[in-house]
């Protein structure tokens, strides 16, 4: 029989209220709060906890956090290379986040993966005689490369978003997003696709500035 765990992992109705679900959740919000408690002049210290605390991920030197952070579990989030997350960010990793490449939260992002039933009977806490259980269940968040997901944006469970796309500040969103779009709005959709009259010639611009061309 699978544990607890295996089931939330895997998208099944689960215990959240587990011992050992618990305790895990307790070890990284303690892990959090140091992180948080910390000087922004602490990098080394700042990089051991972020390696304690999103354990699966192999690109923590590349990828910057700043305070508060808050995770759920830590170990289902993976990220790629580049990651930089703003302040005041929540990450609910019930089931796993993925998220790519070079890509930026801003301030006070959510990224939520927990889902619970929608009759009150079969989402309230229930007494059994092996102990108490709280019973819900969770969808996996993909996130592509070279997203941006502007401030007090909340992405929901089972959504993915693709490359380069652009998540408008207070968008809610419960759908995919394709690649190489801006979304926005409460639900999100689709406001325009991104193209080349987008373009600010960033490079060009700033080489001139500074002579390197």
């Amino acid at each position: 029989m699978n544990s607890e765990f295996e089931k939330m992992i895997n998208g099944e109705l689960y215990n959240s209220i587990d011992p050992d679900l618990v305790n895990k959740r307790l070890k990284v919000r303690d892990l959090a709060m140091r992180f948080n408690a910390l000087s922004p002049f602490d990098l080394d210290k700042k990089r051991e906890l972020m390696k304690q605390i999103f354990i699966n991920s192999k690109n923590i030197d590349t990828a910057y956090f700043e305070p508060n952070i808050r995770v759920e579990y830590g170990e289902n989030i993976t990220f790629g290379k580049d990651f930089y997350m703003n302040f005041d960010c929540m990450l609910l990793d019930v089931a796993p986040i993925e998220i790519g490449d070079s890509v930026m939260f801003g301030p006070r992002v959510i990224v939520a993966t927990p889902m619970h039933p929608l009759l009150a009977e079969e989402r309230i806490i229930q007494q059994y005689p092996n102990g108490y259980y709280n019973i819900e269940y969770a969808k996996k968040i993909v996130i592509g490369n070279n997203v941006w997901v502007a401030s007090n944006v909340t992405i929901c469970g089972g959504v993915t978003i693709g490359d380069n796309a652009i998540i408008a500040s207070g968008a809610v969103v419960t759908k995919d997003v394709p690649p190489n779009v801006l979304v926005g709005g409460v639900p999100a959709k689709v406001i325009r696709e991104l193209n080349k009259s987008d373009r600010m010639n960033v490079w060009e611009v700033y080489s001139n500035e500074k002579g390197w061309i």
